[in-house]
């Protein structure tokens, strides 16, 4: 279902095919997030390994003995890549902005209440088991914080509306990874009421956007102005959850933030993340104003807002149904207290009920609010002049980590572009070498640790067994050396019959006769097919190198057959035969009653392959014909 996610995503950012833009975000949404989905599986599996059986639910009992086993720490590291890919952490983070060509409905839902933050929520399960891991603490917090103030930093450079709110996203799930990281219980409380706060105030803002883009044409806040007696229910709405992500009293962006600064204060974190998450919280305010006020607020700006107006009610319910339930909830905490101690829980066990204060008088933290409010009020002010001084720094989008997804593509498709240049050259004896060379690299680590032993030969037989092999030699030599494409197939036909004259002397009459039938039948046809094409020429590239693969397979198959004659001869299965042909089959020759009945689907499938290819064949036979 993780990848389920991943594909569907890629769906739904690519709605509006035909349009470059859509494709490519929602070509590297994918390859980001099922990249990550498949150091996500490596890491599982090596889990399993450790520990076979765990289960999600097991974590909070698990064994503290597990940290110390290479493999369930590097599955641990594995499976925290595939969440930062999901949950857009630095530096997997730029897709998420990209993913924003979708419709706004599925930027809303998936993008920024749902979807992306799978990972945030698989992180938080580990945490009970991986709490006490210092590593584990301190690699979420730098990796959150670094995320939360890489993407407002990327807000602040950006025009589009609905480009803003992506960013600012991907900094409020920076914001979720450190809390994950906290070493206490109250940061899980702090965790599952933000993410209820985010997908709140967020998924209206996104609806907002959207019916700006519908109404105007355009997200680029330049553009807009003085919406607000156009659009009054939309402004209604992007005023609602503007306050709720601004953090500001009764609403339940401000409980949620509370709940934030507790678990911080709580927890003896660095310097550095009490700085950044001022500086987030006060973008975050900006960004809020940006689109409450900036936007809707002054005279009307004409050009894009001339013929604006609100929709229908499809358009209006939409932004305002969650911004109105983050101030319902923030009046009345106490109705959702329940289902937040309870998702609270399943990352810290040891919650309890006392801990829920999500009623905080606000009075009490009037001093923070304002220093957030008048830093964010001079963010939002400076706005244009910040976006100018962060757009001088180019660099940053040369050496950013989407510079390197663009240059990873394009070393991609090159390398693709050799290795089919190389390996799909057309021609069918490299491929047969290749082959035999791939199996040989495969199977000589495995042999090299198998204990040998040359198998006695029938003492009755081996005048027999010796001309046989004579007669596989004989014709091996000839078919290597022969310049003839006639007498090549000669040899190669020898081979077979010295393999049937072997067979025989082996006790094998019926398959040295079934060998026989098959090399004659195999020369003829062949002999037919081939008289009309000229005698290949001695002159051949690579001579060596396929000799070289020739002999190593060869030997390979030599070897591999006297490790198989080697080990004890198990009879059960012989025996079981030999018991059951006559009262089960009621034959009394065993190979056949094997083939025909206690092994008949395989024969049927092998006779169904050979009618598909002899219907295949038939349009061919009659084109030569004609």
């Amino acid at each position: 279902f993780w990848e389920a996610t991943s594909v569907l995503s890629f769906l739904l950012v690519g709605f509006g095919h035909d349009r470059k833009e859509s494709r490519d975000s929602a070509l590297q949404a994918l390859l980001v997030t099922a990249g990550g989905g498949l150091a996500l599986l490596g890491g599982i599996l090596l889990i399993q390994t450790a520990a076979p059986g765990l289960r999600l639910s097991d974590l909070p009992a698990l064994d503290p003995a597990l940290h110390d086993d290479p493999r369930f720490g590097f599955g641990v590291l594995l499976v925290v890549v595939g969440c930062m890919t999901k949950s857009a952490q630095f530096p997997f983070h730029f897709w998420l902005p990209g993913a924003m060509a979708a419709p706004t409905p599925v930027s809303a839902y998936l993008h920024s209440a749902t979807m992306v933050k799978l990972g945030v929520y698989l992180l938080a399960r580990f945490d009970e088991a991986m709490g006490g891991v210092a590593a584990w603490s301190s690699g979420l917090v730098v990796v959150g914080t670094l995320t939360s103030v890489w993407g407002s930093l990327q807000a602040l450079r950006e025009r589009d509306l609905k480009r803003i709110l992506a960013w600012s996203t991907v900094s409020s799930l920076g914001t979720m990874t450190l809390l994950v990281g906290l070493p206490n219980e109250r940061g899980a409380l702090a965790l599952v009421a933000f993410v209820l706060a985010h997908a709140m105030y967020k998924a209206a803002l996104f609806f907002v956007a959207g019916n700006i883009d519908h109404a105007t044409g355009t997200r680029i806040i330049d553009r807009l102005r003085g919406l607000r007696r156009a659009m009054p229910w939309t402004a209604a709405a992007a005023t609602i959850a503007a306050l709720s992500m601004a953090g500001l009293p009764s609403t339940f962006g401000f409980v949620a933030k509370e709940a934030i600064t507790t678990a911080k204060k709580m927890s003896d974190t660095l310097w550095f993340v009490g700085g950044a998450s001022l500086f987030v919280s006060a973008v975050g305010v900006a960004v809020a104003a940006v689109a409450a006020i900036r936007i809707f607020s002054g005279p009307p700006s004409g050009g894009a807002g001339k013929h604006a107006h609100d929709g229908g009610v499809r358009l209006v319910l939409p932004p305002l149904l969650p911004a109105l339930a983050g101030v319902v909830l923030g009046f009345r905490p106490a109705f959702i207290e329940p289902l937040l101690l309870e998702s609270a829980r399943m990352i810290a066990p040891v919650l309890r009920t006392v801990d829920l204060d999500l009623s905080a008088e606000w009075r009490a933290r009037l001093g923070g609010i304002a220093v957030v409010l008048a830093l964010g009020v001079a963010f939002y002010a400076t706005w244009d002049h910040l976006h100018r001084s962060l757009e001088r720094l180019r660099w940053l989008d040369r050496v950013g980590p989407a510079s390197h997804y663009g240059r990873g593509l394009n070393l991609l498709k090159r390398t693709a572009a050799w290795v089919t240049r190389t390996l799909q050259h057309g021609r069918l004896g490299a491929y047969l070498a290749v082959t035999a060379a791939a199996a040989v690299l495969a199977v000589l680590p495995w042999l090299l640790r198998v204990p040998l032993a040359l198998p006695a030969t029938p003492a009755a037989g081996s005048s027999g067994v010796f001309a046989g092999c004579a007669v596989i030699v004989a014709g091996a030599a000839l078919a290597a050396t022969a310049r003839d494409t006639l007498q090549r197939l000669l040899g190669a036909g020898a081979v077979g019959v010295g393999s049937a004259i072997v067979f025989l002397f082996c006790g094998a009459p019926d398959l040295a006769f079934t060998q026989l039938a098959v090399e004659t039948v195999f020369v003829v046809v062949a002999a037919v097919a081939l008289r009309r094409y000229r005698p290949l020429t001695a002159q051949q590239t690579g001579t060596s190198a396929r000799a070289a693969v020739a002999v190593a397979f060869g030997a390979l198959l030599a070897v591999l057959m006297i490790a198989i004659a080697s080990r004890p001869l198990d009879p059960t299965l012989a025996d079981f035969f030999l018991a059951n042909s006559v009262p089960q089959a009621h034959g009394r020759n065993v190979v056949n009653v094997i083939i025909v009945d206690f092994r008949g689907l395989d024969t049927l499938g092998e006779i169904s392959v050979v009618l598909l290819a002899a219907l295949a064949a038939w349009p061919l036979i009659k084109g030569r014909r004609s």
